[in-house]
This record gives structure tokens, sequence and C-alpha cells, in this order.
């Protein structure tokens, strides 16, 4: 094992339409994707694309959607451990001008408890908060061994607080921000003060800021794709967070600006594609992007 994600499970179903239909209506879309989705599962199969293979605590279902994962996560020979839960999720996805609405449909009732897993091998450790206990329980294990651990903060949970204290990358959204009732600066200090040694803010088309090494303050401005080229912006910020943990493990004595600017360009190449399948990069892939935006990644 060279890393584990934890996360849960959902089969994406991303369509592209120009009217959502009501009562009876009906409607035909411009073009759709199904694929794979959740936070840390999105994140753990753009780090196998990339080409570091994670394991992958998820949940699963023994239903159709739930052999459909299993086949997904078997073309990327990723070892999923899985967390029984009844019915596999789904989240349905619409894309609209650079934005994208969300219905989901989530079965978090576990029918057992989190595997325990031999971390031996393991280099880096990341989470999502879902599956609150696994994701204490490891990240608890992860610092006391030395293993990095990286936190995807799209949300606050119940027990995010506790959680960050365990964490060393911790990338949080502009909603995080918002659930704890605080500006971007006051989120920073807080990362500081729970001890996570780097910290930022995904905050879209508005790039990142984020503290590292030095402990200030920088900014890293999003990649200009034009308008016209983004498609779906579903799953871009999955794709960051599994590009940079891919970034790290590939090389880690790296500074973290280095691997924020792979996965910066990595999710620029991830918006101009439908569905997270579609959207997963190889790494000359990366570097196409960000040269072609004036990056020269090397």
């Amino acid at each position: 094992m060279q890393a584990l994600f934890i996360g849960q499970t959902y089969i994406d179903i991303t369509f592209l339409t120009d009217y959502i239909p009501k009562g009876d209506e009906k409607t035909v879309a411009r073009d759709y994707a199904v694929a794979f989705g959740g936070n840390a599962v999105t994140a753990a199969f753009a780090c196998a694309k990339l080409g570091i293979v994670p394991d992958l605590l998820t949940t699963m279902a023994d239903d159709w959607l739930g052999r459909m994962f299993t086949d997904m996560a078997q073309t990327y020979k990723i070892p999923v451990h899985a967390r029984k839960v009844a019915r596999s999720s789904l989240s349905f996805i619409m894309p609209d001008g650079g934005k994208r609405a969300i219905v989901r449909c989530r079965d978090d009732h576990y029918l057992h408890p989190f595997p325990n897993l031999n971390l031996d091998g393991c280099r880096a450790l990341h989470i999502d908060g879902h599956q609150g206990d696994a994701a204490l329980h490891y990240a608890k294990l992860c610092r006391a061994q030395g293993i990095l651990v990286s936190f995807d903060g799209g949300a606050v949970r119940s027990n995010t607080r506790e959680l960050l204290s365990y964490v060393d990358v911790a990338i949080v959204s502009t909603l995080f921000c918002d659930q704890l009732e605080m500006n971007a600066t006051q989120v920073l200090d807080f990362l500081r003060e729970k001890g996570c040694k780097v910290g930022g803010i995904t905050r879209g088309e508005r790039g990142l800021l984020w503290y590292g090494e030095d402990r200030l303050t920088h900014e890293l401005d999003a990649l200009h794709v034009p308008a016209e080229r983004v498609i779906d912006t579903n799953g871009a910020g999955d794709l960051f967070h599994g590009a940079y943990v891919y970034s790290w493990l590939n090389d880690p004595k790296a500074p973290w600006e280095r691997h924020f600017r792979f996965a910066r360009a990595a999710s620029a190449y991830g918006v101009q594609h439908l569905g997270n399948e579609a959207r997963l990069p190889r790494p000359d892939d990366v570097i196409a992007t960000a040269r072609s935006f004036g990056d020269l990644l090397s």
C-alpha cells in the first residue's frame, strides 16, 4: 500500500441539457456521462490514472451499481476495502455555465464497522470527512507513524475540528469557511493553530490561497480556461486533491508550490471534459495543459 484514500462512493450521472422539464414534460440531453463519484473516491482514481495506485476504503452495496463500481476500480487496479451499506449512492449532476447543480441520493448508514487495514508501506492518507470514525482512526494512526495526512475540507462535519488536529495538509473550500463563519484569513489562521503544516482554500476561478513551509500566506492564480472550453466543473476540486497527493508521492522533497501548480493544471485539464472518468489526466496531459497556459512545469 502506497497510499490510502477514505470516502463515500457515488455513481455520478452527469448530463448536459438546455432545459429541466417539469410535470409531464420531457426533453433530450445534449450529452451525458456515467462514472465513479465522491470526493476522496474521485481523488483516488485521479491519483491512480496519474501513475500511483492507492488503496481505497469506501462504501459499497451489494447491488448492480456496486458491481459497476467494482468493475471501474478493477480497471484502474485500485484495491477496494469495502464498508457495507444497503444501497449504492447516486449523484445527478447538471453543469451550467461553469457552475453545476447536484442532486444526491446517499446511503451512509454503515452496516459494519470500518475494516482494520495493514498500513505497511503507506506514505500518505487522504480523507474527505466521510466515514468520520474511520477517518479519525486512520488519521491518528498515520500521524503516529509519520505518514502524511491530507484533508479535503469540502464541508464542515461533526468531527472536523478534532480531525484537523491530526492533519498535515488541509485544503478546504469557501463553503467550509462560510460554515465556520470565518473569512479566508481567519480560516488559514485556524488551520495553523490546529497544527496543519500546509493549509489552503480553493476558490474556483480565483485560485488557491495557501500557506506552506514558510507559514506565510500565498496566492496561486487559477489557470484561465476560456469559457467556451469549460464543459463540466464538477469534480475539479477532487482532481486537484488527487493530483497534489500524487505529486507529493512522486517527489516528496519538492516544495508545495510545485505540487499545487501540478494540481492546478490537472484541474484545468479536467474542466474541459464531461464526467469524472473523462476528466482524469495522465502526467503528460497535465504538463501539456500547464505549458499551454504559460506554466513550464518541469
